[in-house]
């Protein structure tokens, strides 16, 4: 019985290998095969071999990856697992795309693989730059800035007016109710048909999001602190500057994350509705009509990038500036 259980334990992780060097070479020969005649395998059952195995020692290797992290003490050898894994599987979904839209010939205008996507990218560098200045430096940017910073201003404002919160909590819920398109026609009808009908959308879109967390976050102040600052005569700026406000930052980061998805997202549907002939919603309604779906996925990338760079920075602003906060402490 006892020898049966150590040979259990062993053969696991022995099996586990041999599964992620078969994936390993699923993929080699995948890459030769799709080398040639695109679609030239696309009615052979090689295909219903070759993914499965590479999806299973991709899994497992990952998750070997993983253990490996969760057992060291090392804190350099733990980040660098966790920044090595979510690459490894989207490395992973790339090499599978690739191949599904290769080996089964699947229509570019129905999908087009990640390769020709990278080309058109590259190929169209120039155009995509234009259209990435005219919709995030210019409507996102000055909307998320003007819709947040406002959202914050009149949060500070209305902190010590209960009647205030109650009138604007109400409004803020059914602005936050309309849809993107039904905005954007009178926001187009009311400042034309460039960026600043767009960045208009934008700070629609963010103001409530800031108002609210912000709001939470200074109601979020613990009790024995404001009553130590009270107990040392503190004023209402000191109460703010000392108490609230730190207690606050999470919930205005939240915000500050948040809205930087929604105002990317809310320029682009945006500019669906009318805009000068460059910008990241004009192109993707454009080569859509074109059925230059390769020129819409490289918009969409460039979209991705974009609205990832900014998250990432205000998350890592964030730790910089709430390292004190639990969360912050308990994440590493």
């Amino acid at each position: 019985m006892t020898s049966a259980m150590t040979f259990n334990t062993q053969s696991a992780p022995v099996s586990r290998l041999v599964l992620i060097a078969a994936g390993a070479a699923a993929l080699i020969l995948s890459l030769w095969i799709t080398g040639g005649e695109p679609g030239a395998y696309s009615r052979q059952p090689v295909w219903l071999v070759l993914i499965p195995l590479m999806l299973l020692g991709g899994w497992f290797a990952m998750e070997q990856l993983t253990a490996l992290g969760d057992r060291s003490e090392s804190k350099a050898v733990a980040r660098a697992v966790n920044l090595a894994v979510p690459t490894l599987f989207a490395v992973l979904l790339l090499v599978l795309w690739q191949l599904i839209c290769t080996g089964f010939a699947v229509p570019s205008v129905l999908l087009p693989a990640p390769g020709t996507i990278g080309f058109t990218f590259f190929s169209e560098l120039e155009t995509l730059a234009k259209d990435f200045a005219q919709t995030w430096l210019k409507a996102v940017l000055a909307g998320w800035l003007i819709g947040c910073g406002s959202g914050f201003v009149v949060a500070l404002l209305i902190d010590r007016s209960p009647f205030l919160q109650k009138g604007l909590m109400p409004i803020g819920n059914i602005m936050s109710s309309i849809p993107i398109v039904g905005i954007a026609p009178i926001m187009v009808m009311w400042f034309g048909f460039d960026w600043q009908s767009k960045a208009a959308v934008v700070v629609i879109m963010t103001f409530f999001p800031m108002l609210v967390n912000t709001l939470a976050g200074l109601h979020a102040s613990d009790n024995l602190h404001l009553n130590l600052l009270h107990t040392y005569a503190g004023n209402r700026r000191q109460t703010l500057w000392y108490v609230q406000l730190p207690a606050a930052l999470p919930f205005i980061f939240n915000a500050l994350k948040i809205n930087s998805t929604l105002a990317l997202i809310g320029a682009i549907v945006a500019e669906f509705f009318g805009t000068p002939i460059v910008g990241m919603g004009f192109r993707i309604s454009t080569e859509v009509g074109r059925m230059n779906m390769d020129m819409v996925w490289a918009t969409i990338l460039v979209a991705a990038l974009a609205g990832s760079i900014s998250y990432g920075l205000l998350a890592l602003l964030e730790r910089k500036l709430t390292f004190w906060h639990p969360s912050t402490r308990a994440a590493g």
